[in-house]
């Protein structure tokens, strides 16, 4: 014969609902268990549980899991699933059909089982499919129980957060191969040319952003460089990001230029996007084999920024480019020739440099001409390389008076300066 709990009897009908409890991070907090039991003899019929340490547990209760659907609240922290319920709830054949129904209804909730003393093998196995503990009802009573409560309130706590740290370190990882794939390793073999580069998304992106480039070498020896933007952040514009990269690099190799790789380009973002609404900034450079001159296309991007060997930077021409691709069907984008020189350094960057604020909770930008002041003023402390490139980044963000909005890639080319290390 089954003992019941002893505490305060009520009469049976009705389950027994008791207002909300607030949830707890901890001991000390009251809680609210959820029963699940086919008992005739209303074993939990009591409205509150005692517990030793002064706090409350308070019951409700169920006569079968279509009526413990209608009383799972998110302020029910645990649920006692009797073991003995009638299995009607899926196919298998195990006796645990009741406690699986209940562990894909309450996912977030701690679950304990209830079973009968000589059934000790199902109430193992209810721990092997998810319970955090099992009870045997013919040792039950209100010290046990409580304690038992907590025990699995603590532990389902704790593995949802483990959970939620593997899921983390997951995301992370995936992270990582998209950035290997965003960030690709510049091909530049059998050039004289030297390469650096700062890549930072926008806050709360972690790794992944709509800012992409690339940078490759042909056969001829013409070094071709990339760089642009997908409007918008996250991991959908980071995808969109990845695949013009691929494809640039591809038509490259293949042979195509200018406005030919351009409009090409256009055809694929056009495929590729989930809206119409989507669009990409995008500048290329060709620089000749003798590295002194170089074929330059705009495409709604911001125009580089070089430093001539003795000069001040300054921004190359501007005034020929065309517009971002997928906003126009027929854009052209006409490839503007350009006079390097014998020694100088070219910075390519997106627009998430220059649109950062001057000043905490102010609305002017950078901007080009602030940005062309800006590394003015660090080529004159004689700063170079990455560490040009990583001192700039910062001073952007100390300038913006915290975390940019928008990703940032920089890249720095140069050719026979001291402007970039090897």
């Amino acid at each position: 014969m089954a003992v019941p709990v002893p505490m305060p009897r009520q009469r049976t009908g009705s389950p027994v609902e008791s207002a909300p409890a607030p949830e707890t991070s901890g001991g000390g907090g009251d809680l609210t268990l959820l029963v699940i039991e086919d008992d005739p003899a209303g074993t939990f019929s009591a409205p509150e549980l005692p517990d030793a340490a002064g706090t409350r547990v308070r019951i409700r209760t169920a006569r079968n899991l279509t009526e413990a659907e209608r009383l799972l609240t998110d302020d029910i922290q645990c649920i006692l699933v009797d073991l003995a319920l009638p299995g009607r709830y899926d196919s298998d054949h195990d006796g645990l059909a009741p406690l699986k129904h209940v562990l894909r209804l309450a996912p977030r909730h701690a679950v304990l089982a209830l079973a009968a003393e000589g059934d000790s093998e199902r109430a193992a196995a209810a721990v092997r499919v998810g319970a955090q503990d099992y009870l045997f009802r013919d040792e039950l009573d209100s010290r046990l129980l409580s304690r038992a409560i907590r025990y699995a309130v603590e532990r389902k706590r704790a593995d949802v957060a483990q959970r939620q740290l593997t899921e983390s370190r997951l995301r992370a990882q995936e992270n990582a191969r998209l950035e290997r794939g965003l960030l690709p390793t510049p091909l530049l073999q059998g050039s004289n040319l030297r390469f650096a580069s700062r890549y930072r998304p926008g806050r709360s992106r972690a790794l992944l952003g709509g800012d992409f480039y690339d940078t490759v070498r042909t056969p001829d020896g013409t070094v071709h460089v990339m760089i642009g933007d997908v409007c918008g952040h996250g991991p959908d514009e980071a995808a969109l990001g990845v695949e013009l990269r691929i494809a640039w690099r591809a038509l490259t190799f293949a042979g195509l230029c200018g406005d030919t790789l351009l409009s090409t380009l256009q055809k694929v973002l056009e495929h590729e996007r989930e809206s119409e609404e989507i669009f990409a900034t995008l500048c290329t450079i060709d620089i000749a084999p003798d590295g002194r001159r170089a074929g330059l296309c705009l495409a709604g991007h911001p125009s580089p920024l070089i430093v001539r060997a003795g000069g001040a930077p300054r921004l190359l021409p501007y005034d020929e480019g065309g517009p971002a691709l997928g906003l126009l069907p027929r854009a052209r984008w006409p490839r503007r020739e350009v006079q390097l020189g014998e020694a100088w350094s070219l910075m390519m960057y997106t627009d998430g440099l220059i649109e950062g604020r001057v000043g905490a909770g102010t609305k002017q930008r950078l901007g080009q001409d602030g940005m062309v002041e800006m590394i003015t003023g660090l080529l004159a402390r004689g700063l170079s390389g990455e560490e040009l490139l990583e001192t700039a980044v910062a001073q952007v963000r100390e300038l913006n008076g915290g975390e940019l909005t928008d990703d940032v890639a920089v890249l720095l080319l140069d050719r026979g300066t001291a402007l970039v290390t090897a």
